[in-house]
């Protein structure tokens, strides 16, 4: 009999690489992408609204971003969000459009731009380990509770830890190749 504790845990360590990934695309690296912007939060009559809900967002150009919003009155909302961002870029409003300039990084923002994704890998370790304590703690309470054997329990618990390994290798896999992306001339 296998535990749930495991069933349920798994995802949940997946889904945790998952979103780390999808926070890495947001990373500069001296490419255009969209994802650079999709998730930045304008404030748009009052409501804090994502980007790619306000406006179209392409890359004509390996290293340019034009921004078109469906109301030309969100071009001033558009263009301050880009601004506090701690993206370095500025926009230039141009007409009915907002185009970003992605220049080359310098040795210093890929420095910097390297500490995120070093902080967003360990949020993800940190997180994988959360979820393995409570998968944990979930067995030994089923353990206790008779529902299975302690040497079950340790299996479980064996099982346990080669997935959370499995996971923060792929944490650990997935940033190697991000800071190499970055630090890439």
């Amino acid at each position: 009999m296998s535990s749930q504790a495991l069933a349920t845990a798994e995802p949940k360590m997946a889904r945790a690489v998952d979103v780390m990934v999808r926070d890495f695309q947001a990373v500069r690296t001296g490419r255009a992408s969209t994802a650079l912007v999709e998730r930045l939060t304008v404030e748009y009559y009052g409501t804090p609204t994502p980007l790619n809900q306000l406006a179209g967002i392409s890359v004509p150009e390996a290293h340019s971003i034009v921004i078109q919003p469906w109301d030309r009155a969100a071009l001033g909302a558009i263009e301050k969000a880009i601004q506090k961002s701690d993206l370095g870029l500025t926009p230039n409003v141009d007409g009915s459009v907002v185009r970003l300039n992605i220049p080359q990084l310098t040795e210093e923002r890929r420095r910097d731009l390297v500490k995120q994704v070093h902080k967003r890998m360990e949020e993800a370790r940190v997180e994988i380990r959360n979820l393995r304590r409570e998968a944990a703690d979930e067995l030994k309470r089923e353990e206790h509770d008779g529902e299975i054997s302690v040497d079950e329990s340790r299996r479980e618990h064996e099982q346990l830890q080669k997935l959370t390994d499995r996971y923060i290798d792929e944490v650990d896999r997935n940033g190697k190749a991000k800071e190499q992306e970055v630090l890439a001339v």
